[in-house]
């Protein structure tokens, strides 16, 4: 019997271990390993080339759509599986736009779960709990009117994901710094921080720092008990 080999990426250690216990039971499956971040996440991804990656959004290091634009970009056989709490249009969006092969929320059901890693690892695209072809998808991503502008289905053309180092950049603004704190955090230039922030801005289409901190932890890319909102210099 030809195995699936699975790999779940998810900082919570007990929905991790449920999430490989309950695929552990269907006997064709085959856990190979489990990251508590993104950047272990995308290693592992790298080193054991698993078919199917459970990946949440919400990760340290590497956001899960990070991961999976990453794997995209690097051309890696995994293929990823989208398992979050966020059940919102735009985050679907930038999930399967990134290069996920499904977008699923946490409340699924384990019977639901095994049956969209089959159809994942078949070639199939499931967004929700529903298999689409490759042209709906597309053609939904279309109907959800000027948002859809920012995105391709090409990973890395159009997308505006932000690279590791604006995510540190970002997780500091989420916490109140400065650019010169965030500089003598990060052992950079007041500069560089400075071009890093205006990009994030441009990305997330955003104009100042409290929108992208709203927009950040709406998302669930940083966490309120990650930030302490300060007075900057």
């Amino acid at each position: 019997m030809d195995h699936i080999t699975i790999v779940i990426i998810d900082d919570h250690p007990i929905f991790r271990q449920g999430v490989a216990d309950t695929l552990s039971l269907e006997p064709d499956f085959s856990i190979v390993g489990g990251a508590a971040d993104g950047l272990e996440g995308m290693q592992m991804l790298r080193d054991l080339r698993p078919q199917v990656a459970i990946v949440d959004i919400n990760l340290p290091g590497l956001n899960g759509q990070q991961v999976a634009l990453q794997a995209a970009v690097e051309k890696l056989p995994t293929r990823i599986i989208m398992l979050t709490a966020y059940d919102d249009t735009e985050q679907k969006m930038h999930a399967m736009s990134a290069g996920a092969f499904a977008y699923c929320t946490k409340d699924v059901q384990p019977e639901k779960l095994v049956e969209i890693i089959r159809r994942v690892v078949n070639g199939g695209l499931v967004l929700g709990e529903q298999e689409i072809e490759s042209r709906d998808l597309e053609r939904w991503l279309d109907s959800q009117g000027e948002a859809r502008a920012r995105f391709s289905l090409v990973p890395g053309e159009g997308f505006q994901t932000l690279s590791g180092r604006e995510m540190e950049v970002l997780t500091y603004v989420t916490r109140g710094l400065s650019n010169k704190e965030i500089a003598r955090a990060l052992g950079i230039s007041h500069q560089t921080v400075k071009n890093h922030v205006t990009a994030i801005f441009r990305k997330l289409g955003v104009e100042d720092r409290t929108q992208a901190t709203i927009y950040a932890l709406q998302r669930g890319w940083v966490r309120l008990d990650q930030t302490t909102i300060k007075s900057k210099e």
